[in-house]
């Protein structure tokens, strides 16, 4: 039994990796990095173009409970997100190289992974998981385009830029996590006065062209920080530079304003500014960023860039398997087929090879639960919606209790009892 999968992002390694967890061949084809895209920098599998930061790691927040969930099923990300770790208060972070190294290892020295380094122009024959992601080339992207009943929509996803740890001026800056959990980014303080300038010169700034680009076109989750700043003078003080639960030891009080550096390396040796996507032109990052306090003389290891995203329109065009129902040996996976977020991208590329293994193997078609994680957004993407956007993972999603909790923490820990409970139960009823 053989299965094609293309693209070897998130999505497309962790299908390829459930394929042949179960012993199915898979041919693994990535274009990379004979062709690279806009976004992608290193030719290892699973690169993180964005923020190294797959979010909160606590089963009181939705995405924590995914991540819970697919370690449960034995996720070949998830292991390399434990193992290349480092330190980032509640959520989980990861060195970036560590982390798709080993992804990239561990496929292409497994004996059932062939892998083929060329561009995919036209849609493959199934049996097939396409996972080429949001920045699809474009001779795929119209090969899709053009299928019956389909049509794809794009939105402008942006990452935040990186400075190396010695040039940050730590006598300005002081460690810790919001709420004492920890003291794992660096923190640097605005007063009222530094804010409003920097406010004021961020607005201003001049940003680099992007093809396409409309603000009312970006993904809210990956806003640039000059997009916000336009709305009003205060959003970035109760967004990105909130300082609650941020106290400062000089001063023994909360700033008015706080920009968060978090570790991106094992070694330490670089910082990403939290929250700061940003389409700023390079010379005007270093500018404007350069008022940051600690700032001053920031040197940058990659600066913010901003891209477009290509996402399908799923509902009526993928089932709750990720498979293409006009074409059953056809799945999607990833952040095209409208999940959005490493860690929802990754559970597409899990469920898709799971399905389409059991597919092969001619065993019952299963779904997962709506009670999880998983499941819930499975159903999101193949259910009808109007307005059919990216979606990140929400306890919003997620069947309902059947009892009421009042408070909100205890009804997120009680869903998230409830998901583990049943995805284990659902994993020994279908011998998985």
């Amino acid at each position: 039994m053989k299965a094609t999968v293309i693209g070897a992002g998130l999505a497309g390694c962790e299908a390829a990796w459930q394929l042949v967890k179960r012993g199915i061949e898979v041919t693994l084809i990535e274009m990379k990095p004979r062709k690279m895209s806009p976004a992608h920098k290193s030719p290892l599998f699973a690169e993180l173009v964005c923020s190294n930061s797959l979010r909160s790691a606590r089963l009181q927040n939705a995405v924590g409970l995914l991540k819970e969930e697919m370690r449960i099923l034995d996720s070949l990300i998830m292991k390399a997100a434990d193992k290349a770790q480092v330190p980032a208060g509640g959520a989980l972070a990861v060195d970036r190289d560590s982390f798709s190294s080993y992804i990239t290892d561990t496929l292409r020295e497994h004996p059932l992974v062939t892998v083929m380094e060329q561009e995919i122009t036209e849609l493959p024959d199934g049996p097939a998981i396409i996972a080429t992601g949001p920045l699809t080339s474009d001779a795929l992207a119209k090969a899709i385009e053009a299928l019956p009943g389909m049509s794809t929509l794009h939105f402008f996803d942006a990452a935040a830029p990186i400075v190396t740890a010695d040039s940050i001026d730590m006598d300005k800056v002081y460690r810790g996590s919001r709420y004492a959990r920890g003291d794992d980014y660096l923190n640097c303080p605005m007063d009222r006065e530094q804010y409003d300038a920097f406010v004021e010169a961020l607005i201003n700034a001049e940003t680099a062209p992007v093809h396409g680009f409309e603000e009312n076109m970006v993904f809210e989750g990956c806003m640039p920080v000059e997009s916000m700043a336009k709305r009003g003078h205060m959003v970035l003080a109760f967004g990105p530079l909130k300082p609650v639960g941020l106290i400062d030891p000089k001063t023994g009080r909360e700033s008015y304003a706080v920009v968060q550096l978090r570790q991106d390396d094992a070694s330490a040796s670089l910082y990403n500014i939290v929250g700061f996507q940003t389409r700023l032109k390079f010379p005007e990052q270093r500018r404007v960023f350069g008022m940051i306090p600690g700032l001053e003389n920031a040197e940058f290891a990659r600066y913010g860039v901003m891209h477009r995203n290509t996402f399908l329109q799923s509902p009526g065009f993928l089932d709750d398997n990720y498979r293409m129902i006009s074409r059953p040996d056809i799945f999607f996976a990833g952040q095209m087929t409208g999940v959005e977020g490493y860690v929802e991208s990754t559970a597409s590329g899990l469920a898709a090879g799971i399905a389409l293994a059991r597919q092969l193997q001619g065993k019952d078609r299963i779904t997962f639960p709506t009670t999880t994680a998983i499941g819930a957004l499975a159903r999101y993407v193949s259910t009808p919606n109007g307005n059919y956007q990216p979606m990140n993972i929400t306890f919003g999603l997620i069947d309902p209790l059947e009892k009421r909790v009042r408070k909100k923490l205890d009804r997120y820990d009680e869903i998230s009892k409830r998901a583990i409970e049943d995805l284990r139960k659902w994993c020994t009823d279908n011998d998985n």
